[in-house]
């Protein structure tokens, strides 16, 4: 009996171990959801005539939208399910933003117009070891690269 039983704990043991998803799966993942939910904002600020901003923070990324009125201030984004506040997991970063080649000053702003015209953005996101870049295009494509989005040899991964 308690070898049967040793033999049952270490198959579960086993189990647990190859079911749980690794840094880089666990990265691949958020880095797929943050890409398509840029597209999806993109989509809106050009469908609902208004900017759309991304922000991030040391726990997490927000999705606001601009005033009504010309000049008006940035509101975060509550009616949304989609574009919500959304926490990274644990030991995860967004280690970087670039657009169009530059470092922003300040906090990390991502901005997309009713226009459609937009710049090229690269954000970094990091856990542990493990790198995954998402690249934006001018032309409005939202792509994830593994690494830091800067080889041209990359692949997307979408």
């Amino acid at each position: 009996m308690l070898v049967v039983l040793m033999i049952m704990g270490l198959l579960v043991g086993l189990v647990s171990v190859v079911v749980q998803p690794d840094d880089r799966a666990v990265l691949r993942l958020e880095a797929e959801r943050l890409s398509l939910l840029l597209d999806s904002a993109a989509t809106e600020a050009q469908l609902t005539g208004t900017a759309i901003a991304w922000t991030a923070d040391e726990s997490g990324y927000r999705f606001w939208r601009s005033g009504e009125r010309e000049g008006a201030d940035w509101a975060e984004i509550r009616d949304s399910d989609l574009l919500r506040a959304r926490t990274l997991p644990q030991g995860m970063a967004v280690s970087g933003l670039r657009v169009e080649n530059m470092r922003p000053q300040g906090a990390m702003r991502l901005e997309f117009f009713p226009q459609g015209s937009s710049l090229a953005f690269t954000i970094n996101l990091s856990l542990g070891a493990e790198r995954y870049a998402i690249v934006g295009s001018p032309v409005g494509d939202v792509r994830v690269a593994p690494g830091d989005g800067q080889s041209a040899g990359e692949v997307a991964l979408r």
